[in-house]
């Protein structure tokens, strides 16, 4: 299968390759953008290539798919986005993105975010007929909560210290839109 990519008013979604390690690395290194992840601010562009691979082999395997973003007009990364997982026997698949703080509060995310998830959900991108995404929120995180509501996202329950990182236990949100409320409100 090839990598599927998409365009949307102002951006590109696009594959990662190894040309992005300096800009991952950059990424994954600000401490702001990994507040609410399960992992530790990158300290070398061996585990921004480390990652990279690591998104490339899940789409490979079938198992997941992950975006590089970039501004349509400079070609610029300015985050990622995508499905950590995706289930076909379950139908459903589970969201993720970053982005660098320059860029927060400008609309990239929503914008980047609601081009998958039409994809998925009008069969653009096939990876099983999918019938459900998930998100997951660390509570605080009220920007991510506002982007997944706008593009019609449900808060369905808080998941009692079901994560553990960072030498601690985290409270999820979680957050689910269905297709046919997603064909509904679109």
């Amino acid at each position: 299968m090839n990598f599927p990519e998409f365009e949307t008013r102002r951006l590109k979604l696009t594959m990662l390759s190894r040309h992005d390690v300096n800009s991952i690395y950059k990424l994954f290194s600000d401490e702001s953008v990994i507040q609410y992840y399960d992992l530790e601010a990158f300290i070398s562009e061996s585990q921004a290539l480390n990652l990279i691979d690591f998104f490339n082999t899940r789409f490979t395997d079938e198992l997941g798919i992950r975006w590089g973003i970039r501004l349509k007009e400079t070609d610029q990364l300015i985050g990622t986005c995508g499905f950590n997982s995706w289930s076909v026997p379950m139908k459903n698949a589970v969201l993720g993105y970053d982005l660098y703080p320059s860029f927060w509060g400008k609309g990239y995310t929503t914008e980047a975010v609601h081009r998958i998830v039409k994809a998925v959900f009008s069969g653009e991108l096939v990876c099983g007929e999918l019938n459900r995404i998930q998100a997951d929120t660390v509570p605080g995180n009220t920007a991510s909560e506002s982007l997944l509501l706008k593009i019609g996202f449900k808060e369905e329950g808080l998941r009692r210290q079901s994560g553990y990182w960072k030498g601690q236990f985290h409270d999820l949100k979680c957050f689910g839109l269905i297709k046919s409320e997603y064909s509904e409100i679109k």
